[in-house]
């Protein structure tokens, strides 16, 4: 399976402090918001993985995560030209895909949950169809909406409905099927000159290939487009950091416990960077601690 990391947007709720640089590249707490989401195609166990920009930024993306070999992935990039909305994302990547399985991520989502990497290998099973989560909110007005039956069947999908059929928002991570270039290419622009990612699900819900999972109390999703989710999303992972002693959404460790990469390559690829800070201190006390077998389990 290939993976998108959609990160192409201006970020303009966020202006001044996204004018001069993508809000994608902005910190959340103690790293960029990019890795948030990046970490999450890793735990799935996704390795090639293209990044779609804007003209703009292109070269700060690629300064900050090159060619993905220092994490063990293969990292391409791409320039979305014209805000064409989310489902856009896939003609640009149709020959990076290439037939393949893919997962779509937005760039300004997080994700965190215990035993979320084996939640996400149970989704990977799936070949057939479409994937895409739920997740309860008190504001389902700003987001894609999914309606379901008494027996939990999506019924229905709406793009940020005034009178919401449910509270259950459509988060921004996505896996499809093989054909998903196909079906956007049947897709209409909507009124504001967008493909939209809502109007791709309805095609696989009325195919009957629509799976709906919901992310229940164990989770967190945080969509981090304004400046009280930005704090929030910061507030959060420092909480949690400080609470258990553990990053989240740490790239090395994820590829070092995965397996993407040894300690030896991973020492190596980072030993400019040793002592300079609490993150990849952080980094080498891992290092160190696999090679005295000493193994974490995600």
């Amino acid at each position: 399976m290939k993976g998108i990391i959609l990160a192409a947007g201006a970020g303009t709720r966020l202006y001044p402090a996204s004018q001069p640089i993508s809000k994608i590249l902005l910190p959340v707490y103690d790293k960029p918001m990019i890795y948030y989401p990046l970490s999450t195609l890793m735990l799935a166990g996704i390795r090639d993985i293209l990044i779609i920009t804007n003209e703009a930024d292109s070269d700060n993306f690629q300064k900050l995560l090159g060619d993905g070999s220092q994490f063990g992935l293969n990292i391409q990039y791409k320039i979305q030209y014209v805000q064409r909305g989310i489902a856009d994302a896939f003609l640009i990547a149709e020959d990076f895909i290439a037939g393949d399985d893919v997962a779509l991520i937005l760039g300004d989502n997080i994700y965190h949950g215990f035993g979320f990497s084996t939640f996400l290998k149970q989704v990977l099973e799936n070949k057939d169809g479409a994937t895409v989560f739920g997740y309860r909110v008190k504001d389902p007005e700003r987001f894609g909406v999914v309606e379901f039956d008494r027996n939990g069947k999506a019924l229905s999908l709406e793009e940020k409905p005034s009178k919401p059929k449910s509270n259950y928002a459509v988060t921004g991570l996505y896996f499809y099927d093989k054909h998903v270039c196909q079906y956007v290419r049947t897709l209409t622009p909507s009124a504001r000159g967008e493909l939209e990612i809502t109007d791709l699900n309805k095609v696989y819900l009325e195919n009957g290939k629509l799976n709906v999972e919901i992310l229940g109390r164990g989770f967190t999703w945080l969509d981090t487009g304004t400046q009280d989710s930005m704090l929030e999303a910061a507030n959060f992972v420092r909480a949690m950091e400080a609470n258990k002693g553990q990053l989240i959404s740490c790239l090395e460790e994820i590829a070092l416990y995965k397996g993407f990469i040894t300690p030896d390559e991973l020492e190596n690829k980072l030993e400019r960077f040793k002592g300079k800070s609490a993150y990849y201190d952080y980094v080498f006390d891992l290092i160190n601690a696999e090679k005295s077998m000493q193994k974490v389990n995600f």
